[in-house]
């Protein structure tokens, strides 16, 4: 596998930003030796840091390169600060730059496949909200997202007064405005409901918790108002907290999980 920093400029942000990437070898085997050399497209993982990290936090974090390195998968782990992967209210449009901007680029860098069954997202946190929302919003381009420990019901958690400091009330209402994302395609709950009504094929999605979570209780909601959506779940919980202990275990699920045509 390989390892890239990646800083580009972003037309959409306005600035320039970075992504981290994991990319397969195909010219080499495990010992290096040179193969038959021949043009492959590879399926890709969009994985999503949360409201702390940044693009380098999974690799710093958890052995993803090691995870992903015989599964012929390019992992893609971009920038997006502190937007919830939103084209927020009072700041740069990190939604259009992640759900339309990032896919191009990545595959004018790199060979990304452009083919739905090709196509995938997961994250942590705030990750985990952005993964559902670009699955929920995009279906008839990715597969399949995953969310671990996912931020799932931005709408009340993170708005309302009362339901956190006021620093946070204030952040949310930068990013989503003074209505808040209730009702709107940025309340993952609101796009159920539209998901139910849709013909395109649904994405398949991946949820998981730790049962100490803080968010655990509104990952019970988001599981259960998705079964009764009738969206394609598979949704797991066990011990364990907000912290890379847990999404270290989990993200290796994760992979396994993925709808890849050929695993290694």
């Amino acid at each position: 596998m390989a390892y890239l920093q990646c800083r580009f400029f972003s037309e959409v942000l306005g600035i320039t930003t970075s992504m981290s990437v994991i990319l397969p070898e195909p010219g080499f085997s495990q010992t290096g030796r040179a193969e038959t050399a021949q043009t492959v497209l590879y399926p890709v993982l969009y994985l999503l840091h949360g409201m702390s990290d940044d693009d380098s936090t999974w690799v710093r974090h958890t052995s993803i390169e090691r995870y992903a390195s015989s599964m012929g998968l390019i992992v893609v782990m971009p920038q997006a600060g502190l937007s919830f992967y939103t084209d927020m209210a009072e700041g740069p449009r990190y939604w259009t730059f992640i759900s339309e901007e990032l896919p191009q680029v990545c595959r004018s860098f790199f060979p990304i496949s452009n083919r739905r069954e090709d196509t995938f997202a997961a994250g942590l946190s705030m990750g985990g909200y952005g993964a559902f929302k670009l699955a929920m919003r995009k279906p008839d381009q990715f597969c399949a997202a995953a969310s671990l420990s996912g931020a799932l019901n931005v709408a009340r958690n993170f708005f309302e007064e009362g339901a956190g400091e006021a620093q946070a009330v204030a952040l949310f209402r930068r990013i989503f405005g003074p209505d808040g994302p209730k009702g709107t395609h940025n309340d993952l709950l609101a796009l159920l409901e539209e998901l139910e009504h849709r013909e395109e094929p649904m994405p398949h999605l991946y949820q998981c918790c730790g049962t100490e979570d803080f968010l655990h209780p509104d990952n019970l909601l988001f599981r259960d108002a998705c079964l009764t959506a009738g969206l394609p779940l598979t949704y797991e919980e066990s011990p364990g907290s907000h912290d890379w202990a847990y999404w270290d275990a989990k993200i290796q699920d994760v992979l396994t999980w993925l709808p890849l045509k050929n695993k290694g």
